[in-house]
């Protein structure tokens, strides 16, 4: 078998996606079900609620509805392909790749295209940030000063992963709507 069956119910190749078979709702829904860092924080915090809250991070530093959607879909391929920690990527060539064409796909569905370099240079230091801003809040050390730099309210108490999906899905729509006009 060459393909996952989604919550939604499609037989979807992560190998070789494809735009129109990416749904809205099995992104949420996967995220809302993954721990953040392999599950090694204090408490369940879901990559739905990073990614949120990445988003809403975009959206108090004034960047645009493109940029915060790219922010909110940025791991997006993980619920396709699970989390896999940063330091075992970097021993993974061919699962970075898969990611990244898998990424590109999920963009190209909901923003029409990648982000542009300067785009991506943006959602990638917020990223760093809320990384830093969860190891600060959800881990015993902090990794660098970066999480001083969040702007915006992250909430990272334990959140029900149906309420996490309908939060994500809603804020994809939302900005969907206003780039896609």
């Amino acid at each position: 078998m060459s393909y996952i069956t989604t919550y939604g119910g499609v037989h979807f190749d992560p190998l070789a996606p494809r735009p129109e078979q990416i749904l809205a709702e099995d992104i949420a829904h996967a995220l809302s079900l993954i721990c953040r860092g392999n599950g090694h924080v204090r408490r369940f915090y879901s990559v739905a609620q990073h990614s949120l809250a990445c988003s809403y991070e975009a959206e108090a530093r004034g960047l645009s509805a493109r940029v915060q959607l790219a922010c909110l879909l940025h791991d997006a391929a993980e619920a396709y392909l699970s989390d896999v920690t940063r330091p075992m990527k970097t021993l993974m060539p061919q699962l970075r790749a898969a990611e990244e064409r898998l990424l590109d796909a999920i963009w190209r569905r909901f923003l029409d295209e990648a982000p542009d370099e300067s785009e991506r240079a943006l959602i990638f230091e917020i990223d760093d940030d809320m990384l830093s801003y969860e190891f600060h809040v959800l881990m015993p050390e902090d990794i660098s000063e970066r999480w001083r730099k969040i702007r915006c309210a992250v909430d990272t108490r334990w959140e029900e992963p149906e309420i996490a999906a309908a939060r994500f899905e809603k804020r994809l729509r939302k900005l969907s709507a206003i780039i896609l006009k």
